[in-house]
């Protein structure tokens, strides 16, 4: 499993990540995406109206590096923020939908950081995926 039950969870309340990606003369893109944590592969697939024709998705074409963030203030008094940070590589998928195929970017996490999801944790926690 490539994310916690709680990373899980809060990325459930959640409809809006940014994706960064990296052109072909090394510039960074970082754009808003819609998501959704996909089970069965561990991964996060980004879609998007005309998701193939985007600069994200031809970025992928030479480097499949990205980092992806979803993160909100639960509280501004007192300030409390919470989030997820997933670095990893990413692939153009096309997957099955209601209308036939489905463009995707499919993010393969490497490295997680998350913040303020488990009260029991203080600060930033890492974890490397195998």
């Amino acid at each position: 499993m490539s994310l916690t039950d709680i990373e899980r969870e809060y990325l459930s309340t959640q409809r809006l990540g940014r994706l960064a990606t990296v052109g072909p003369k090394g510039d960074p893109q970082n754009n808003p995406v819609g998501f959704s944590y996909n089970a069965e592969t561990g991964t996060i697939d980004i879609r998007g109206w005309h998701l193939a024709k985007s600069r994200k998705y031809r970025n992928l074409r030479d480097n499949d590096q990205v980092a992806f963030v979803v993160d909100d203030l639960a509280s501004v008094q007192p300030w409390k923020v919470r989030g997820v940070e997933i670095r990893g590589r990413a692939e153009p998928a096309v997957t099955e939908g209601p209308q036939g195929g489905d463009d995707v970017i499919r993010i393969y996490p490497g490295v997680v950081f998350s913040w303020g999801l488990d009260p029991d944790t203080e600060g930033m926690t890492k974890r490397t995926i195998s």
